[in-house]
């Protein structure tokens, strides 16, 4: 069994102060450090008796890669960061609060999902945010000599998912898994099947039910 855990990292600085996230380089506030520290104890709950050697690939954007980093000490496996795993780009509206967004955004036409850029400049597409996620996945995917965590962001963990039972981009224009801050989605490659599966989307049962906010997602 070929194992990735995605990881969508905690509560971040620019969410309790309403801030647009995308490339902004925010840090976990500490209710998003603790967080991490109950992921890190789920993990490693489910890798006990696992032979298979372990590698985090994270984010290089600060509030993934903190959290990646305290995986990484309870696991003891090493960590490699790669901007292919960012959130998607916002533009000039990263950083300014959510209501500056929300005020300018224009939702995808169905005719053209993929490409839609919208008003706000400097903000990327659908289809480069699963192009470059997609290539990252897929690298790790052939590194079969071990099992991965990946730690990424709300948008970009669809693709992520996408990518491991081998969607095409050009398929996942309407494709949207939610998630929330601190969640873990189980994807498994079957040796003898050979089946993909999605063994669990989105887990939030490791975290403290009265401390998450099931209206909340992590950007």
């Amino acid at each position: 069994m070929h194992e990735l855990f995605v990881v969508t990292h905690p509560h971040a600085e620019h969410t309790e102060r309403d801030l647009v996230g995308g490339w902004f380089d925010s840090r976990l506030t500490p209710r998003g450090r603790r967080d991490a520290g109950l992921v890190a104890q789920e993990l490693c709950r489910r890798r006990e008796g696992v032979g298979r050697r372990l590698r985090i690939t994270t984010s290089d954007l600060a509030r993934a890669a903190e959290t990646a980093q305290i995986l990484a000490d309870a696991l003891g496996a090493e960590v490699r960061a790669d901007a292919r795993l960012r959130e998607i780009s916002f533009g000039e509206a990263e950083g300014r609060p959510n209501a500056w967004l929300s005020g300018r955004q224009i939702p995808a036409p169905d005719d053209d999902r993929l490409d839609h850029r919208g008003p706000v400049p400097g903000a990327e597409t659908r289809r480069e945010v699963a192009t470059r996620v997609e290539a990252c996945v897929r690298e790790l995917m052939a590194d079969r000599d071990h099992d991965h965590v990946v730690v990424t962001h709300g948008y970009a963990q669809t693709f992520v998912v996408t990518t491991w039972p081998r969607v095409p981009t050009e398929a996942v224009g309407f494709a949207s898994f939610s998630t929330r801050p601190g969640a873990i989605t189980h994807l498994a490659h079957d040796d003898y099947w050979r089946n993909r599966a999605v063994v669990a989307l989105a887990d939030t049962a490791h975290l403290d039910d009265g401390l998450q906010d099931p209206q909340r997602k992590t950007i």
